[in-house]
């Protein structure tokens, strides 16, 4: 019996060892066979991410291609880069008429909205010229001076409609206004922040605290560079705290700041159009149109931008409208020469 039960025990062991031999050979055959797949998908998805990245690289290499030919076609250069993106052609750019835009800097009093910058301004893409005139903002625009009120002054117009003020500037300038565009500080300060600030010549000390209109100016004379915040202080400036204001030979109170306007107003275009900025331009122009009032579509600034990167920031001249203040009415009101302005308006080039 013993010897039978040996037998058996060890034809189970064997059997065992059998299985487990057995059991080891069929895991390895499928074990291979399940890398051979990963392998397969591994390789097949390397393969497929292989040709899509070439036809990715020879889109690229398309586009890069029509647009380089473009680019030529347009004449090279910057303006040949700016022409293609905006979508325009060397034949648009010779179409291009003068055109005439009223560029106006809105603040907000205690009671209403008030123009403080009044600037009337002009390209010419064929002679590459432009021209700056500013209009006080204290212009009388009323019927007649002895009857004279606050609301007679050309800033005031604005709490009646742009259009008010676009037709008074008309009227005293005898030019037609093609566009207007109205900044307010919010826009101002943003406009001038997308590009990168301004280096910008501060003319003297300016120390004014305003609490009513929350204004309070505060830089230091001398070459510096002008963010958002510090423009709205550059150009909102007329006098310090103490009364001193601008020297006599830069232009005291509104014709000192209506100067530093001008010259800020230049070296923001030079800013604006340097390489740096110029291949911004159509998310610096995104930005413009998103904060402003105007009656100009992007498709009007867009014929032009390709133009002005040919420009040369010596061909700007400015000026303000000739007159001179007087008290009308007990109110202190500018008034403007008009044989004096419609000499002005030809020497600055401007078409009526």
């Amino acid at each position: 019996m013993d010897r039978i039960n040996n037998n058996r025990n060890s034809k189970k062991v064997n059997r065992k060892k059998y299985d487990d031999k057995g059991s080891k050979k069929i895991d390895n055959n499928r074990n291979t066979k399940k890398v051979r797949k990963v392998k397969k998908k591994t390789s097949f998805f390397s393969s497929l991410i292989k040709k899509i990245l070439l036809i990715i690289l020879l889109v690229i290499i398309l586009f890069s291609v029509i647009f380089y030919l473009k680019v030529k076609e347009n004449g090279g250069g910057i303006q040949g880069v700016l022409c293609t993106i905006f979508g325009q052609s060397v034949e648009n750019l010779e179409e291009l008429e003068q055109v005439n835009i009223l560029l106006l800097g809105v603040s907000e009093d205690i009671t209403t909205k008030l123009t403080d910058t009044i600037i009337l301004c002009t390209y010419n893409p064929q002679s590459q010229t432009a021209a700056m005139l500013s209009i006080p903002r204290d212009t009388f625009v009323g019927k007649s001076t002895s009857t004279a009120k606050g609301s007679d002054k050309i800033n005031a117009l604005y709490s009646k409609g742009v259009e008010k003020t676009v037709s008074a500037v008309e009227n005293i300038t005898d030019v037609e206004i093609d566009y207007y565009i109205v900044v307010n500080t919010n826009a101002l300060i943003e406009i001038i922040d997308i590009i990168g600030g301004v280096e910008f010549d501060v003319p003297i000390d300016m120390k004014y605290d305003d609490p009513t209109q929350d204004l309070h100016i505060d830089l230091k004379a001398g070459k510096q560079l002008i963010n958002g915040q510090k423009a709205e202080q550059l150009l909102r400036f007329r006098h310090n705290n103490d009364g001193s204001s601008y020297p006599a030979e830069y232009g005291d109170n509104d014709y000192g700041r209506m100067r530093t306007q001008r010259d800020f107003i230049t070296a923001t275009i030079k800013q604006s159009i340097n390489i740096k900025n110029l291949f911004k331009a159509n998310t610096i122009t995104k930005t413009i149109f998103k904060n402003i009032e105007t009656n100009m579509k992007k498709e009007d600034l867009y014929k032009y931008i390709p133009a002005v990167a040919n420009f040369n920031m010596e061909n700007i001249v400015s000026e303000q409208l000739p007159g001179e203040s007087e008290k009308c009415n007990g109110l202190w009101f500018f008034l403007h020469n008009k044989t004096q302005t419609k000499k002005v308006i030809e020497t600055l080039g401007i078409k009526k």
